[in-house]
């Protein structure tokens, strides 16, 4: 705290910001990760990967008792159930047993040890791309449980650093963090790694960038995912907030700023959430950098009118106890869009895809996985809710109020 404190007067002295984020020297693409120029000077972090066949080790433990009863324990990884999903990824051969129960008087037990190698799976094609956006304050690396998740199943994945943010450029001019300046960003970045079919996640300030490569592509991006990102209202920064305040008193404040994050970011605050919050690098931009993002939240195109014009299919998901934004701001959002499923995760909260990974993971995948009936098109918002709810694919909540990202 002290030090803290020392380097906040130090910035007021000589002007200057401290912890300034930057890019590594090279540029060269090196273990998934790219540096864009997207403007001359102004270089994005990408971690992008292609599919390029990963392979994924399958332990299984199988008992039979006496009683005829088989147990199957899984000692593997986490992917289990994808596996059953792949069709074209059999470029080793599994393991297999087959138990005759009736041969069997003891209790016996059969280890089975094998790997496979995922080429591509049901709904992954060479034509889709997941593009990942994070919100103010973090980084890629929140996305890392889903990049590591979708890339081993066969999907390509782009996820950048927002300018200021995690290894990123960081320019030191307030007009570089506007909503704009940093759209244009998204822009190229999303023109450079686009597919045929694209879908694009993001989460909090994020949601509102890929709302509008939505808008600006409706050929290109195929669905939307959007996580904790609030209700359909125009965005405009609010004048009588903490981050007014001059960019070297944040910096003193700055430990207070990252313990009230995580009271407010996580449901729950022990050594997890805060390695999480470490691991993420959520928070860890400089002052300048933060008050620049936050005063720069204004979109007024970005109203009910605007959302209400999309047509792809998306999903909302909320954490129960985001302190950020309230669920009927989200629930507001799914009233307004035209083709949207709300998915309420009780035990989340704002940084929900890092404190229930497997949770968002299964659900996107779902998503991901499903495909609209073309041929009812024409149908209301209605009739297309039931047949999903039909299919017991995606749940749908409503309700109503505004936004802050």
């Amino acid at each position: 705290m002290l030090t803290s404190i020392t380097e906040g007067i130090l910035c007021c002295l000589t002007g200057k910001t401290a912890n300034l984020v930057l890019p590594l020297e090279s540029s060269e693409p090196s273990d998934g990760f790219e540096y864009v120029e997207v403007k001359p000077g102004r270089v994005l972090r990408v971690r992008h990967i292609v599919p390029d066949g990963s392979i994924v080790h399958c332990k299984r433990k199988i008992t039979v008792y006496r009683n005829g009863q088989l147990v199957i324990e899984n000692l593997g990884d986490v992917l289990h159930s994808e596996i059953l999903q792949c069709q074209d990824g059999d470029l080793e051969p599994c393991s297999t047993v087959e138990v005759e129960l009736a041969d069997y008087k003891d209790i016996r037990t059969v280890l089975i040890d094998s790997k496979r190698t995922i080429s591509s799976c049901k709904g992954t094609h060479s034509d889709v791309a997941l593009f990942f956006v994070h919100g103010v304050g973090g980084s890629l690396d929140i996305w890392s449980s889903q990049l590591d998740f979708f890339s081993r199943l066969g999907y390509e994945v782009i996820a950048p650093d927002l300018a200021g943010h995690g290894a990123s450029t960081a320019p030191q001019i307030a007009a570089a963090y506007t909503f704009y300046a940093l759209a244009e960003d998204l822009r190229a970045i999303f023109k450079r790694y686009a597919r045929k079919r694209n879908i694009l996640i993001g989460h909090s300030y994020g949601v509102s960038f890929c709302t509008f490569l939505a808008h600006e592509y409706p050929d290109l991006v195929h669905k939307v995912v959007m996580i904790n990102g609030g209700g359909p209202t125009a965005l405009e920064p609010s004048l009588c907030s903490i981050f007014q305040l001059p960019s070297c008193v944040l910096h003193c404040l700055s430990p207070c700023l990252a313990w009230s994050f995580l009271k407010a970011g996580f449901a729950r605050q022990g050594a997890k959430e805060k390695q999480l919050l470490k691991q993420g690098n959520a928070f860890n931009v400089s002052p300048f950098v933060l008050r620049a993002m936050m005063s720069g939240q204004y979109w007024p195109e970005g109203d009910e009118v605007y959302h209400a014009e999309l047509t792809v299919p998306i999903l909302l998901v909320h954490g129960m106890c985001d302190k950020f934004v309230p669920m009927d701001e989200d629930q507001r959002m799914a009233e307004i869009l035209l083709f949207a499923f709300l998915k309420v995760i009780e035990e989340g909260s704002h940084m929900v895809m890092m404190e229930c990974p497997e949770t968002v993971n299964t659900l996107l995948h779902e998503f991901f996985l499903w495909e609209p009936d073309m041929s009812r098109k024409g149908s209301s918002k209605t009739d297309t809710e039931k047949a999903i709810a039909a299919s017991d694919t995606l749940h749908t909540l409503k309700n109503s109020k505004p936004v802050n990202k």
